[in-house]
């Protein structure tokens, strides 16, 4: 009887981890287009870059960084950028801002030039952490810190906020933000800019349910990166795809809302031509959860071209007053 029990169990064990596996297994990266996702040509006309500085994390890594000095009493700005991309995304808005802030922006871990792992992380939260630690370096006694994020960063500062570091964020400036797939701001695909291998993630969810990790550095997520950014002189610095811990940390908690409410006072900008999110759904979704919240629709800006914005610079501007 006891070893029919003993059966039984592990069955019940071995069945849905099969399915998991098998899950994971039934799907890969396949090529992407190149072409119909998000318009990077403002982003390659660059203004000249700021430049970069190596910041030890906890573990060693050498983190990527901009520094920005600000007066005396300004506060610490930390510009987190979206998802393929890097820090290099605000070096126009950095020298906008000059004088009204100390800003730090880092290439996240697993971006950019020097990333570590391209499109990889050590463990789930690794990203929170990484934040966490560079504000503990340049943050001065009493200065406020704000978060600043654009898409997927924007997703990385709600879930800061939600977390055991948000205590470290005195505000959030949150530009067109991935809430979560099923919010009801995201557009199916994002617009086409990404390609999630949807069983796969179905089928480590399972397995991280079970605390089986070990399968955690596969592929889960494409960008349709435009072939015209891969080809050209910053093709080097685009990442293409993340892994199942990296995606993870890069978004805010399956239960996104209550991270949404845990945000200090935050301004949320989009433009009105966003091929990835959609405007008009953010208040109603969030307002009900947080009134610390401002918002802002703002005419005529697409999905990347909101960050440079002149419209989103003076309410940036108008929100740092404050601090």
């Amino acid at each position: 009887m006891i070893g029919k029990i003993a059966i039984s169990l592990a069955l019940s064990a071995l069945i849905p981890a099969g399915i998991a596996l098998g899950l994971v297994a039934s799907q890969a990266p396949r090529p992407m287009a190149g072409e119909g996702g998000l318009d990077f040509s403002r982003q390659m006309a660059r203004t000249e870059a700021l430049p970069v500085q190596s910041v030890a994390m906890r573990d060693g890594f050498a983190l990527q960084v901009r520094h920005v000095a600000g007066p005396e009493g300004a506060p610490l700005l930390v510009m987190v950028h979206g998802s393929g991309w890097h820090g290099g995304q605000y070096d126009a808005l950095a020298r906008a801002l000059e004088g009204q802030a100390e800003m730090l922006i880092p290439d996240l871990r697993g971006h950019g030039a020097q990333p570590g792992r391209r499109g990889d992380v050590d463990h789930i939260g690794q990203l929170e952490d990484d934040l966490a630690d560079l504000i503990a370096a340049y943050r001065k006694p009493g200065q406020k810190v704000i978060a600043l994020g654009h898409s997927s960063g924007g997703g990385l500062v709600v879930r800061m906020a939600g977390g055991s570091q948000g205590g470290a964020l005195d505000g959030a400036i949150l530009l067109a933000p991935f809430l979560k797939y099923n919010a009801s701001t995201t557009r199916p695909n994002s617009g086409g800019w990404a390609q999630p291998l949807t069983r796969r993630i179905i089928g480590l969810t399972m397995l991280n349910a079970a605390h089986i990790r070990a399968l955690n550095h596969l592929t889960v997520i494409q960008f349709n990166m435009p072939r015209a950014v891969l080809d050209g002189p910053l093709g080097h610095t685009a990442t293409t795809a993340y892994s199942y811990r990296l995606n993870t940390s890069y978004a805010p908690r399956n239960d996104y809302e209550a991270d949404i409410a845990a945000l200090p006072p935050f301004l949320l900008a989009i433009g009105d031509r966003d091929e990835a999110f959609v405007p008009d759904q953010y208040q109603p979704l969030m307002q009900p959860l947080t009134d610390k919240g401002r918002y802002a629709i703002v005419p005529g800006a697409s999905h990347l071209d909101v960050v440079n914005d002149p419209q989103t610079l003076a309410l940036i501007q108008e929100f740092l007053r404050e601090f």
